[in-house]
């Protein structure tokens, strides 16, 4: 190995002239505002990129499209679709319609509310789909699974928009055991936002092993919506929380993410909530318009690197600070620190530094 200058930091890093293999990447700074929170002021919202990147090799945990595809895939398998059907479902999924309302009419189709022997048969497909997932998740996925459980125990809330249990799979093996929730139970999405169920895991859409709780369309669980003290307790939160996405792309775009979130909630651009996201260098104009768009929801956008394979590592390193942190309640980085315990809302944003982003795109 050879020492070579950068001429432009005039730092020294290493590489190999023969292979050409590029310098170590210089590990990604913390946002201040974000590292000096205290576990119990945040709510981690686990989108698809985290359980993409735990079991990269299984094309349901992706995307919705690809979700959506491996359910089609199991109904033609499991002959449940006529060829027609199949067809239309198909187009649909190749001209990226409106992917919730495919998702959905496919979900009818496998479990009309009628006698047809079809009515079980949405199980199987979930089932097959997210069969043996915890063979398929690979080490650097389990240790961003370990840095969320991490947060979990020292008081962090954790929700999500995924079908899979992954997290609570994981925390199995580590001996700790995890509740999966869904909205159709008021009683305890209630404690869950009270935080009397700390070791939970929200799935506002619902969880395979939970067929009958799935739901893509707030009309499913009108329940929660009419229960004005479930629903008053879920959106304190947001105001007086700090939420951190991972691996989402559009969650606040989400039709249940908005009906439980932001509809009842006024001057969004006071909060302070946070999105990680991969930094892309092209496209810069989309994000420029992405970070604008956050902004208004009171969101920072903040960039974990360029590949999605930085996350772990960088997540890691969040989650250790902000646990150091709990536990002393001092910073020991160059920014000033938090005088105290403060809420989030118009105070918090004031009295914090707000950081810059750089150029990232959505995970």
């Amino acid at each position: 190995m050879a020492s070579a200058l950068n001429s432009k930091s005039d730092k020294q890093v290493l590489w190999d002239d023969d292979d050409g293999v590029q310098p170590a990447k210089k590990p990604r700074k913390l946002l201040p505002t974000l590292k000096t929170k205290q576990p119990q002021e945040l709510v981690l919202v686990i989108g698809t990129g985290v359980s993409a990147a735990v079991a990269p090799k299984v094309p349901a945990l992706k995307s919705w499209k690809g979700l959506i595809q491996a359910l089609l895939d199991a109904a033609n398998d499991f002959d449940l679709l006529e060829q027609e059907e199949s067809k239309s479902f198909q187009k649909g999924l190749q001209e990226d319609k409106n992917l919730i309302h495919v998702a959905h009419d496919l979900i009818q189709k496998l479990s009309p509310r009628t006698s047809n022997v079809r009515s079980t048969f949405f199980k199987d497909c979930l089932y097959e789909v997210f069969n043996d997932l915890e063979s398929k998740m690979e080490d650097s996925g389990k240790q961003l699974l370990q840095s969320v459980l991490h947060l979990m125990e020292h008081g962090a809330l954790v929700l999500t928009t995924n079908f899979d249990n992954l997290l609570e799979i994981y925390a199995a093996h580590q001996g700790k055991e995890l509740e999966s929730l869904d909205l159709t139970d008021e009683k305890k999405v209630l404690e869950w936002a009270q935080e009397k169920k700390h070791l939970s895991v929200l799935h506002i859409h619902g969880v395979y092993t939970n067929p009958s709780g799935i739901v893509l369309h707030p009309a499913g669980y009108q329940n929660v919506l009419r229960n004005t003290e479930v629903m008053g307790e879920i959106q304190k939160l947001y105001e007086t929380k700090s939420f951190l996405f991972l691996g989402c792309g559009r969650t606040v775009d989400d039709t249940t993410f908005q009906a439980l979130f932001l509809e009842a909630v006024k001057h969004k651009s006071d909060l302070e909530h946070f999105m990680l996201v991969r930094r892309e260098r092209e496209d810069v104009e989309e994000f420029k318009k992405l970070r604008e768009n956050m902004l208004d929801k009171g969101i920072k956008v903040i960039s974990y690197g360029t590949e999605y394979s930085d996350l772990p590592e960088y997540f890691k390193r969040l989650a250790n600070e902000i646990s150091a942190y709990g536990r002393t309640g001092s910073y020991s980085g160059t920014s000033e620190p938090r005088g105290g315990q403060i809420k989030n809302g118009p105070t918090a944003v004031n009295n914090q530094n707000t950081g810059n982003s750089v150029g990232d795109l959505l995970c």
